[in-house]
């Protein structure tokens, strides 16, 4: 049974937490490295920054220098790599998608004293910037730009329909599990679906007992053919959300794997 390394992950950054968590789901995470190479980021863009006169100009130099100099940017080649959701191998590929680019980001923006957050907007995390007495801002860590609200409407358009509007629901600041979702839907995309159990059962050691998370654990099991565990978190979620839109999909599931030899998992 694999243990987080601290108990309290609200206590942690989004960088730190996200690092707990590779290192839960992949023991070889080099988890030191990592910690000491964003230590190091935050002294260089400190000595950088100094001749600054203000926050917002000093907030402008680290854009640049993170994007620009330093060279970080949107893995627009292979954006569903896995890869991409460990924070070890975006420090050293200087690529990763919108949640760990972000997460390394608002590191150091938090170690700057910027008033920089990240918040889950559905379509990718968005960094928002709150200056005193000015109109929020926000950004898109995949490619270092600031977002206008038109083009985030046509996000969420193009995501949920020609009806979809922003609302406050949409703007909530992101805790570590939002990290956790991407990883373990990146690995059942790429069918690794080992690492995509390990995921889903550090989940339920956060919320357990939660029936959606228990239900994606029992697909998980499907299609690593431990057909006893699958039908357990399948008909366990038909009992608790009987009224939910995917149940008959589920109960489906439920005949197919009752028509196949059960599988016992050791």
């Amino acid at each position: 049974m694999f243990q987080l390394c601290d108990e309290n992950l609200d206590d942690r950054t989004l960088a730190e937490g996200a690092l707990e968590l590779n290192l839960a789901i992949n023991p070889d995470t080099e988890i030191h490295w990592a910690k000491h190479k964003l230590q190091q980021m935050c002294q260089e863009a400190e000595q950088v920054l100094v001749h600054e006169p203000n926050d917002e100009l000093r907030l402008e130099r680290l854009i640049q220098l993170f994007y620009v100099e330093w060279g970080y940017c949107g893995d627009v080649n292979t954006y569903f790599n896995s890869e991409n959701a460990f924070i070890e191998h975006v420090l050293k590929e200087k690529k990763g998608i919108p949640v760990t680019l972000g997460a390394v980001f608002l590191y150091l923006c938090q170690y700057m004293g910027f008033p920089v957050s990240a918040i889950n907007f559905p379509t990718q995390l968005v960094l928002q910037i709150e200056w005193p007495n000015k109109k929020t801002q926000y950004f898109n860590p995949f490619d270092g730009q600031y977002l206008s609200q038109h083009l985030m409407t046509a996000w969420l358009i193009g995501y949920g329909g020609p009806l979809a509007t922003i609302q406050p629901s949409h703007l909530e600041k992101v805790d570590n599990s939002t990290l956790l979702a991407v990883i373990k839907t990146a690995c059942i995309r790429e069918k690794n679906f080992s690492f995509a159990l390990k995921c889903s059962d550090l989940a339920l050691t956060m919320v357990p007992d939660d029936p959606f998370e228990i239900r994606d654990r029992g697909l998980i099991y499907q299609q690593l053919h431990c057909n006893d565990a699958a039908k357990n978190d399948l008909e366990y979620f038909i009992e608790q959300c009987p009224n939910d839109p995917s149940v008959l999909l589920m109960k489906e599931q439920v005949q197919l794997l009752l028509e196949q030899h059960p599988t016992v998992l050791h």
